[in-house]
This record gives C-alpha cells, structure tokens and sequence, in this order.
C-alpha cells in the first residue's frame, strides 16, 4: 500500500488515499497510469458529481459532461492517462516519491508499504 498525496503550492489538498501495488519497483509513468486508472474507475462508479483527480477531462470532454448535465458520462482513463502525461511533460505538475524529485517518466520508483507519493501540481503565474 502507498499513499497518494495532493497538493498545490497553496499547501496540502485534503483526502490523502491509498494505492495497492505489489511491485517493488515501477517506472513513475506505470505509477502515473495506475493512479489515473484508479480515480477514473472511482469517478465511473459513482455516476455523478464532479471529477477530481490529478488532470482534469479536455476541453471536449468537458463540454460533453458540462456541470448543469444530469446524465452522467464515463469518463475514458485512456485519454484522462494521455492528458496526464501531457501535464508531466510540460511541467503541470511533479512528482515527490518519500519528499524525492522524480523527474523522468521512465525513472524508476522504489515502493513499499507506507511510501508517499506526492502529486504536486503547479499553477502558471499570471502575467509572467
């Protein structure tokens, strides 16, 4: 079991959640993939609200699934993944595996029980 940790440079988002894997390694994308997996899995579940993970739905998709729309769409983890990795690589947010930097998608991660990855996601400065 690892924790999954978000937070924004305003500080630590409430809800830290746990993440069953049973490698002892794992390239940070293959991390990357299951967590989005897992919360799209989650978001298709419960049929309604809004979705909160670590990228959220394109712009198409947001339009399709608008907030006044009472008729629930799955969201498809294949593209929220590919939109995750986008936002890696053009710095959306960093990854803190145990308070350490991983910055390559292929890099890999030590796990064991009790590691804390840390979602980071960065704000783009207005006017700079």
């Amino acid at each position: 079991m690892v924790s999954i940790v978000d937070e924004t440079t305003a500080g630590r988002e409430p809800g830290a959640w746990h993440l069953e894997i049973f490698e002892e390694r794992l390239p940070l994308r293959e991390v990357i993939r299951r967590r989005v997996f897992q919360e799209v899995a989650e978001h298709n579940a419960r049929r309604s609200g809004e979705f909160r993970g670590l990228v959220q739905p394109a712009e198409t998709e947001r339009a399709l699934n608008g907030p006044r729309r009472s008729e629930h769409r799955p969201l498809d983890p294949h593209r929220q993944y590919d939109h995750a990795v986008e936002a890696f690589g053009r710095n959306g947010f960093v990854v803190l595996v145990d308070d350490r930097q991983v910055e390559d998608l292929d890099g890999q991660v030590d796990l064991r029980t009790g590691t804390e990855i840390t979602f980071l996601r960065l704000v783009a400065l207005v006017g700079g």
